[in-house]
């Protein structure tokens, strides 16, 4: 039974993913000059393993074969005073071609692990990225090399 003044809240949702290559993870940097996971909105046709691979190709011209869940949390932007839904995937990454920087973010970067903590990011995609280290040395070391 709801209460008669009660709304469910409903929140964005943002699929990103960790890509690490050659030892270094793949970040862009937003408009709010923070540095992000790429990814964004699932669309209605896709799962959102096929969301992340289209996201991180759309803004980087990376392809990436989509891996596990790492982890999952609400985020709030100060700036947009929102909440975000974020599901971050590890990605392994199709080929060693250049990232490409899209129109979408301000600068491209590729960082090595002991480089994340110091960037500005939300605090959810640093534990990802430091998730996807770990499992990466016990899975596939040849990509954190």
């Amino acid at each position: 039974m709801s209460q008669p003044n009660h709304r469910p809240r409903a929140f964005p949702i943002s699929i990103k993913g960790v890509v690490v290559r050659a030892g270094k993870v793949l970040l862009l940097k937003n408009e709010r000059d923070e540095w992000e996971l790429p990814g964004g909105r699932i669309e209605l046709d896709e799962t959102p393993e096929e969301c992340v691979a289209r996201e991180i190709t759309e803004e980087t011209r990376w392809k990436v074969t989509t891996g596990p869940i790492l982890d999952t949390w609400m985020y709030y932007i100060d700036q947009a005073e929102k909440h975000v839904f974020i599901v971050t995937y590890g990605c392994y990454p199709d080929g060693d071609s250049e990232p490409v920087l899209s129109h979408e973010h301000k600068e491209i970067g590729l960082f090595a692990e002991h480089d994340v903590p110091g960037l500005t990011m939300p605090d959810g995609y640093k534990h990802s990225i430091v998730t996807w280290f770990a499992r990466l040395r016990e899975d596939a070391p040849e990509l954190v090399r």
